[in-house]
C-alpha cells in the first residue's frame, strides 16, 4: 500500500496556529486512520494542516477522482471492519455529487465522519462568484434526512466538539453517516494561542442499548418452548467474537436459521441449521422455512414486515423483533419498511440479546427438535453453456471458486444473478452484503475501501460486479492502483441493464404489448465499451473480454498473480442472464443477444 507520507512526529509538529490546525488535531486523536476525499478550495485549510500539520498521517489521505467514490470508499472499509473513517467534500456541490453514496451508506446503517466546507459564511469575507455559488444557507439540509447527525459550528471550538460529537453518533447503535459543516473563514481563522482539545476518555460512545434479565428470559422460553423456531439474522456484529455466539446460541436451541444477501455474512451458510440458502430477496426454501416455524425471532432484520408478508406469515406464527433501528426513522426515506406484526418488540442492540441468551443458555441442556430443520434442496445452479460465446453466472462462480480455493476470500460485492448455490460463508470476513440503498455505482468504491481496510492482511478481496455498476463507477479503481492496493474485480457483463429489461418485458406483457422490444433503451452495445482498457488506463492489470470458460481460467490465474504482486486487476466476463433471479424462462438468450 503507497501512502505520501510526510511523517511529522508530534513532538516535531509546527505550532497550533490556525483554526484548520486544531481541527487536524483532533482528527488526530479520533481513531479515524483514513480520510478519503476529491481535493476542493472551501476546506483548503484543512486539506494544509493534514498535510503540514498532521504530515498527512492518522488520518492518512486516500485521494479519490470523484466525492461519491469517496463516501463509497468509506462505506466499503465499514464493512470490513465495522469501524468508521473520515471523509471530507468540497463545499456544496461535492455533496451534492456524494448524496448517492451517503445515502446508499446511510440505509447500510455504516459508520463514517463526512468534512464538508462552505462560506465563508459572512459575505464580506467571500470571493467574487466562486465563493458564493459554493456557499448555502443550510448545506446538510441536502442529506439531513439520510444522515444520523449533522451540525455547522460557528467558532473553532464549536467544532472540535462538533467532530467529537460525530465521532460518538456515528459509533453507537444504530450506526449511520454524520456530517459537519465547516466555514471555510473558521478554517483560515488564525490563532492567538493553541486551542485545548477535548478529553476523549469522557467523550466515548454509550454502551448498545441492553436487554433486561426478565424480557431475555421471556424470549428464552418463547424459542425454548417452540417446535419449530426460527431466527432471522440481520444486521448483526459482524466480529468473530460474536459470530461464535450466534452459532452456540443457535445450536444451543435448536433454532433453524436464515440470512440474507442484503447484509454481510452473519451465519455459516452450510451450518445443518440452515436449511435455506439466502437471497437477496427471500427464496422458495426460505419462505417454506418462515411459514412452518412457529416462533420467529427477528436480529434486527432488513425489512421484516415485508418478509412476512412474502411468506404469507405472521398470523400463524409468534413474532419477536429485537432491533433499534427507528431511532433513524424519519418518515422521508421509507427505509422503515412495512409496518410488521409483533408479539414482543424489543427496544436493543441484537448483539446484546444473543449474548443475554447465550448466557442463560451455558444453564440449559441442548435442544434437539423432530423434523426441524426441514429439507430443502440447495443448488440451484444453471445446466448447460452460455448463449452467443456467454458464460453462465454458475460456470463464473465455479471457476473463481476453483481458481481462489484454499484461500481466505473476502468477496465485496456479488451481483443478483451469482447462483446461490456457490454460496459459501463460514467467517464474517467472507461476505461484506449489498450497497444499502441499491444505488447503482456503488460496487467500485465499496470494493475499494474494503481493500484498503483489508491491505496487509491475510485475505484478497474480490468483487464480482455489473456491467453498469462498473460503467458509472469505473474511475473509483483508480484510487486502487494509485494507492497500490491489492484487489480483483470481476465484471459480470451480459452488456444490458439487464434488471431494467426484465422489467420491460413483464410490462409488455401486462400490456399485451411487443415483448421483443424490450431491449430498447436497455443494451450497452454498438459499441460494446472495451472494459478492460478502461480498467489499464485507470492503472490496473486489464483482462478480457472473456468469452469462454479455458480464457477464463487462464485470465483468472493471471489476475490473481497480478493481485498477489500488490496490484489491483480487473476481469471483463461475458455472461447470460440466462438464471438471473426474478427473469422469465424466455429471456434466457436476451432477446436481440
Amino acid at each position: 500500500m503507497k501512502i505520501e507520507k510526510l511523517t511529522v512526529p508530534v513532538e516535531q509538529r509546527p505550532k497550533m496556529e490556525w483554526g484548520s490546525d486544531a481541527i487536524a488535531e483532533v482528527l488526530s486523536q479520533l481513531d479515524l486512520p483514513f480520510i478519503s476525499l476529491t481535493p476542493g478550495a472551501s476546506y483548503r485549510g484543512v486539506h494544509d494542516s493534514l498535510v503540514n500539520y498532521l504530515g498527512n498521517d492518522n488520518p492518512k489521505m486516500i485521494l479519490c477522482l470523484h466525492e461519491e467514490h469517496a463516501v463509497a470508499v468509506a462505506h466499503g472499509y465499514a464493512k470490513a471492519t465495522g469501524k468508521p473513517m473520515a471523509v471530507a467534500l468540497h463545499s456544496n456541490v461535492g455533496l451534492m455529487h456524494a448524496t448517492m453514496a451517503i445515502f446508499n451508506a446511510f440505509c447500510d446503517r455504516m459508520p463514517m465522519v463526512i468534512l464538508g466546507a462552505t462560506g465563508p459564511i459572512d459575505a464580506s469575507e467571500r470571493r467574487p462568484w466562486i465563493d458564493w455559488i459554493h456557499t448555502a444557507a443550510d448545506q446538510a439540509a441536502l442529506i439531513r434526512n439520510y444522515c444520523k447527525w449533522d451540525d455547522q459550528p460557528g467558532s473553532v471550538s464549536a467544532a472540535l466538539e462538533s467532530l467529537v460529537r460525530a465521532d460518538m453518533v456515528t459509533r453507537s447503535y444504530p450506526s449511520a453517516p454524520t456530517y459537519i459543516c465547516l466555514d471555510a473563514a473558521i478554517q483560515e481563522e488564525r490563532l492567538s494561542a493553541p486551542i485545548p482539545t477535548p478529553n476523549l476518555s469522557r467523550h466515548q460512545p454509550p454502551a448498545p442499548p441492553a436487554v433486561s434479565h426478565d424480557i431475555a428470559q421471556k424470549t428464552w422460553n418463547l424459542l425454548k418452548e417452540a417446535r419449530k423456531p426460527l431466527i432471522l439474522m440481520g444486521r448483526v456484529a459482524r466480529d468473530k467474537n460474536t459470530w461464535n455466539e450466534r452459532i452456540k446460541l443457535v445450536e444451543a436451541l435448536g433454532a433453524c436459521v436464515l440470512t440474507d444477501l442484503k447484509v454481510g455474512a452473519v451465519f455459516p451458510t452450510k451450518h445443518p441449521l440452515q436449511p435455506a440458502w439466502p437471497g437477496s430477496r427471500v427464496t422458495a426454501p426460505g419462505t417454506k422455512l418462515i411459514q412452518q416455524s412457529d416462533v420467529i425471532l427477528s436480529l434486527d432484520w432488513v425489512d421484516l414486515g415485508g418478509t412476512l408478508q412474502t411468506a404469507n406469515a405472521g398470523d400463524l406464527q409468534t413474532v419477536i423483533s429485537c432491533t433499534n433501528d427507528s431511532a433513524l426513522h424519519n418518515g422521508w426515506s421509507k427505509d422503515h419498511y412495512a409496518l410488521p406484526k409483533v408479539d414482543l418488540s424489543i427496544c436493543a442492540d441484537p448483539n446484546e440479546l444473543v449474548t443475554s441468551l447465550l448466557a442463560i443458555a451455558t444453564n440449559e441442556a441442548a435442544i434437539s427438535r423432530k423434523d426441524w430443520p426441514p429439507q430443502f434442496a440447495t443448488d440451484e445452479t444453471e445446466t448447460g453453456g452460455g448463449e452467443n460465446d456467454q458464460l453462465l453466472m454458475s460456470e463464473l462462480a465455479a471457476a473463481l471458486q476453483s481458481a481462489l480455493g484454499g484461500r481466505k476470500v473476502t468477496w465485496t460485492g456479488l451481483p443478483l444473478g451469482w447462483s446461490r448455490g456457490d454460496l459459501d460463508f463460514d467467517d464474517p470476513l467472507d461476505y461484506l452484503g449489498r450497497d444499502g440503498g441499491a444505488g447503482v455505482g456503488a460496487g467500485p468504491g465499496v470494493a475499494v475501501g474494503a481493500a484498503l481496510a483489508l491491505a496487509g492482511s491475510d485475505r484478497m478481496p474480490v468483487a464480482v460486479i455489473g456491467d453498469g455498476d462498473y460503467l458509472m463507477s469505473s474511475s473509483a479503481l483508480w484510487t486502487a492502483a494509485h494507492h497500490r492496493l491489492p484487489l480483483l474485480v470481476v465484471v459480470a457483463n451480459n452488456r444490458a441493464y439487464y434488471n431494467d429489461e426484465v422489467h420491460q418485458q413483464r410490462v409488455a406483457i401486462t400490456r399485451e404489448r411487443p415483448v421483443e422490444n424490450r431491449w430498447v433503451g436497455q443494451h450497452l452495445r454498438d459499441p460494446d465499451p472495451d472494459l478492460a482498457t478502461i480498467a489499464r488506463g485507470h492503472g490496473l492489470k486489464g483482462f478480457g473480454p472473456i468469452r469462454s470458460v479455458i480464457e477464463l481460467e487462464k485470465a483468472i490465474a493471471e489476475a490473481i498473480s497480478e493481485v498477489d504482486a500488490g496490484n489491483a486487476a480487473l476481469i471483463d466476463v461475458r455472461v447470460s442472464p440466462r438464471g438471473y433471479q426474478g427473469a422469465p424462462p424466455e429471456m434466457a438468450n436476451q432477446g436481440r443477444g
